[in-house]
């Protein structure tokens, strides 16, 4: 697997900082070799963005970029994680994306991979994952989208 700092920079990509918890949570677990990254929304620079319901408020477009910014966050969350180091990500296993969608929407998937594309581009083959992609009636803060992930470390 390529140096995922190396790749990032060659992305033009910049790590926020983790965003904090909102509730009464962590940011993610760690179980032997396992890290879950607890949902992440589409903070950035302290603000949630993509606010509102695909399908109704929030075009596919925007649903991708929302999935996107939810997945640099998972990775912000991950490097902390990772004592700082994503070199010792092996590879995603599964994400879980959770669309807020109008009753009628059906593109969920295709929201989800601005989560999944991101990663592949940072991770390579090992970016690769299982995911499930499901509609929500309302989400916190009424983002439009949320990431969780699964991940394995050495």
């Amino acid at each position: 697997m390529p140096n995922i700092e190396q790749r990032l920079t060659e992305l033009g990509v910049q790590l926020p900082s983790p965003p904090a918890p909102v509730a009464s949570y962590v940011p993610y677990t760690i179980s032997g070799n396992l890290v879950v990254i607890s949902g992440q929304i589409p903070i950035e620079g302290g603000k949630a963005h993509y606010i509102g319901k695909l399908g109704a408020d929030i075009s596919l477009e925007d649903g991708k970029a929302a999935a996107r910014l939810c997945a640099l966050n998972l990775v912000a969350q991950l490097k902390a994680a990772c004592g700082g180091n994503l070199n010792r990500v092996t590879r995603c296993l599964r994400l879980g994306v959770f669309v807020n969608a109008a009753p009628d929407f059906a593109q969920h998937p295709e929201v989800a991979n601005g989560a999944s594309d991101f990663l592949v581009q940072v991770f390579g083959e090992a970016g690769r994952h299982a995911r499930a992609a499901v509609g929500a009636g309302s989400l916190p803060r009424g983002v439009a989208v949320e990431v969780e992930g699964l991940f394995e470390i050495s």
